[in-house]
């Protein structure tokens, strides 16, 4: 099948590529010129393990390519892909649907023959419908159904593991109003059929609903787990071995109960925003995800005081190393990071920050300043009067904690991920504390 791609960003790259390794023929769109001449190059403009050569692989093989221009991707495309941006909308927090509504109408204008319109970006209840009905603004010539269909296809990718996820996936939830959009859609998706991957046929709002409901469910699992390791440093229980008591649970499941210092990413923040909004725009709020939100943001921002605490409470003249900027490991991506919370307040209490991560420096620069972003692990330990450990990364599991030790001007490690072992730590010397453990 023919398939063209409007977006080149985390979801639309991703899916287009993998699209491609089914053996569909796709084209991905991107209006920024500069984007385009780069993946054409091979560059890619995220980092997601295995994306690289994956898009290699498929340009080599001529069923993957990109462009500027859609009017050069449309002909011939039985499925059109919305993949553009939704970013929380300055002042509400609804979410904003001017690149949707933007890609609709250009898309509208393009149709030459029956076309599915796909929805791949997360959009509230009631998108598809509005979609349907720019395109009949545009075009009123067309007839649903049978010149076009608008469809919802969520993405439930996890950043650092997205390819593995597109392709062998817990299920895919297609929302269609019509048989002839089904049908496209099930042809596009046949390659999982052999994984005897469960495909979920509802209507648009359904399937728009399931991807907030799916996002919150499990912000709200990782809030609970925060707020019990919470009460575990009160009462000197192990927050680790409460996750695994009630995760053996099959009705809890242990994904998503790992205490830290508070979720983060392109779409739990901005989903549970949005998904607030929406309930409350209808007359059904949720006060469960509302407090969510509310808590989340309040522990991002509590997180720097663990780092004053472990110091004595004062951070004046204190040099403080991070390791971890991205919100979790494998990945650049900045969004909403704990990061962006922690590092502004440690600057604020007088602390010098010396910082590093193995791929978002780059990207964290343009958000925090006055930071001295470092070569590796042990170069931002040099000096350092604490050391907080932000991000889970693979690089920071085993370090050589005599030589962590011998460089730090004293031995205080802050970990936000319980990376470490408590007794351990103890044993090579250092202050130590985590979350939801006891010190």
């Amino acid at each position: 099948m023919r398939v063209a791609m409007i977006g080149t960003g985390y979801v639309g790259l991703v899916s287009g590529a993998c699209f491609s390794d089914f053996g569909h023929t796709v084209v991905c769109v991107d209006k920024d010129p500069s984007k385009v001449e780069r993946l054409e190059r091979g560059e890619m403009p995220i980092y997601e393990p295995g994306l690289e050569t994956l898009v290699e692989k498929n340009v080599s093989e001529e069923r993957l390519s990109f462009t500027g221009s859609l009017a050069k991707a449309m002909p011939g495309a039985d499925a059109v892909f919305i993949a553009v941006g939704t970013p929380s909308r300055r002042g509400d927090g609804f979410a904003d649907l001017s690149y949707v509504y933007a890609a609709a109408r250009e898309v509208a204008a393009l149709i030459d023959g029956y076309t599915v319109i796909v929805t791949k970006s997360t959009v509230p209840v009631g998108t598809g419908a509005e979609v349907e009905k720019i395109i009949l603004e545009e075009r009123p010539d067309l007839v649903p159904g049978k010149d076009f269909s608008v469809a919802s296809n969520p993405e439930f990718l996890r950043e650092g593991a997205a390819i593995e996820d597109f392709k062998r996936p817990d299920r895919v939830v297609v929302g269609a109003e019509d048989d002839k959009a089904r049908g496209v859609m099930r042809e596009l998706y046949r390659p999982l059929y052999i994984n005897e991957t469960p495909i979920l046929f509802t209507n648009r709002v359904t399937s728009e609903l399931t991807k907030y409901a799916a996002n919150a469910f499990l912000a709200t699992k990782i809030t609970f787990i925060n707020e019990m390791a919470d009460l575990c440093e009160k009462v000197g229980a192990d927050v680790q071995q409460v996750a695994k008591g009630i995760g053996l649970d099959g009705r809890i499941g242990a994904k998503f109960l790992h205490a830290g210092p508070g979720y983060g990413g392109s779409c739990f923040p901005k989903d549970t925003l949005a998904l607030v909004r929406t309930a409350q725009q209808h007359g059904a709020p949720s006060r469960i995800v509302e407090a969510v939100v509310g808590i989340n943001d309040e522990r991002k921002k509590k997180m720097a005081a663990r780092v004053a605490e472990a110091v004595g409470g004062d951070l004046s003249g204190k040099t403080v190393a991070v390791l971890g900027l991205t919100f979790k490991p494998n990945t650049d991506d900045m969004r909403d990071s704990p990061s962006l919370d922690i590092l502004p307040e440690l600057q604020r209490m007088g602390a010098k920050v010396r910082a590093h991560d193995p791929e978002g420096m780059e990207e964290a620069q343009k958000h925090l300043e006055d930071i001295l972003y470092c070569d590796g692990p042990y170069h931002a330990l040099e000096g350092a009067d604490a050391c907080v450990i932000v991000t889970e990364w693979d690089a920071y599991r085993a370090l050589d904690l005599g030589r962590v030790k011998s460089m730090m001007n004293e031995p205080v490690l802050v970990d936000l991920r319980n990376v470490y072992d408590p007794a351990t730590m103890r044993e090579a010397g250092f202050a130590y504390s985590s979350i939801g453990r006891p010190s």
